[in-house]
């Protein structure tokens, strides 16, 4: 097998473990940065390390466009071409079906995409989207799925289901990488009852590695994404990793945890990092407002990350409001190290049998 998952403590339905991967081990739960495009958006990945990274988040229909699989594959896997020399995963592609809505066209073959660089077009099947990924080098991948937007009609979400349970079977027969690279199914439904337990069971019914939440950061209510996630992360394997697919609110992270959810991605922590938007242990700081000109403390007076360490409230301030780049790479080493700090504040409290306490703490702070 190309992972392994192990289960060291559960505290309620929360739990933590190992999972253990070619090119490393991750501790669980945990969040995954997102580098879209093979790199995380302004930091390196010996920064990353240091701020608790284990693992990395990419993307397959961009890395198709540009620079295209095979010469990622030339220079020995998204691991080597990017200098992460650690776990990494890939999506399928699935996503760029609810974001780039205007751009494609779905047929229950696959999904054709009209390119947002050059308008070239891109195929992207359940056979093409494993053979692209297979050839990335990621330690897991994708199969690619229907995503719905939240304002999907039942009839919609409905043919969403069939699509992705269809496709999920035929990226099974063209996993040929079986050994080195696990495959992941994806589990959609939308709001529905009914229809997330009917993907459940048949994407569950294909004995995939590890199992995931999909649509759920599509425009959803945080009471609407909680609901779907109490309702289908018991549903799947509890031997195998579950993984909740862009959500990135922490509080929304923390409330899936105690549902039995292991694995996390979101664009939320380097994205706001780039407007001024710094995450702290008590809610998150608009660093260009004017409160702060002044301000010698640093970001988050109780992180011990590089950023906080570093520079202080005025200083950031002063850098956004001149454009410098410098701000953004600040911001985003700190918002990181407040996300994967939380994901090892969350393992610690599971195997204390503390998480419920911590839990509640945690968000009466945020």
């Amino acid at each position: 097998m190309a992972i392994q998952f192990t289960i060291h403590s559960e505290c309620g339905d929360a739990r933590s473990g190992v999972l253990t991967t070619p090119h490393g081990e991750i501790q669980t739960p945990f969040f995954m940065p997102v580098g879209t495009v093979g790199a995380v958006k302004g930091i390196t990945p010996a920064a990353l390390r240091e701020a608790g990274a284990e693992i990395v988040l990419a993307n397959t229909y961009h890395l198709a466009i540009r620079p295209g699989e095979e010469l990622v594959q030339a220079f020995g896997g998204l691991a080597a071409f990017s200098g992460w020399r650690g776990p990494m995963l890939t999506d399928s592609g699935g996503y760029q079906v609810f974001s780039l809505a205007e751009r494609r066209r779905i047929t229950d073959d696959g999904i054709w995409f009209k390119n947002h660089v050059d308008g070239g077009e891109l195929d992207l099947t359940p056979e093409t989207a494993v053979r692209i990924q297979q050839a990335l080098g990621a330690d897991m991948f994708m199969a690619l799925d229907e995503c719905p937007a939240a304002d999907a009609t039942r009839e919609d979400v409905a043919r969403a289901v069939d699509r992705t349970t269809a496709w999920a079977a035929r990226s099974g027969e063209a996993w040929a990488t079986r050994d080195t690279q696990a495959l992941f199914g994806i589990v959609q439904g939308g709001v529905f009852e009914d229809l997330r337990q009917k993907s459940a069971e048949e994407i569950i019914g294909l004995d995939f590695p590890g199992n995931a939440i999909g649509g759920v950061s599509v425009g959803e209510s945080p009471e609407a994404v909680e609901e779907v996630v109490s309702l289908t992360a018991p549903l799947l394997p509890r031997g195998k990793p579950r993984y909740l697919m862009g959500v990135g609110r922490p509080e929304d992270m923390l409330r899936a945890i105690s549902h039995g959810v292991d694995m996390f991605d979101c664009v939320m922590p380097t994205r706001h990092a780039r407007h001024a938007q710094a995450f702290t242990s008590q809610g998150t700081l608009n660093l260009r407002n004017a409160r702060f000109r002044e301000d010698k403390d640093p970001i988050d007076p109780g992180c011990t990350c590089y950023a906080c360490e570093t520079v202080s409230r005025g200083y950031l301030r002063h850098l956004f409001n001149v454009n410098e780049m410098l701000s953004s790479v600040y911001v985003t080493i700190h918002n990181l190290s407040f996300y994967l700090g939380l994901m090892a504040e969350a393992r610690r409290a599971i195997r204390d049998g503390l998480y419920s306490t911590f839990l509640a703490k945690r968000l009466a702070e945020l």
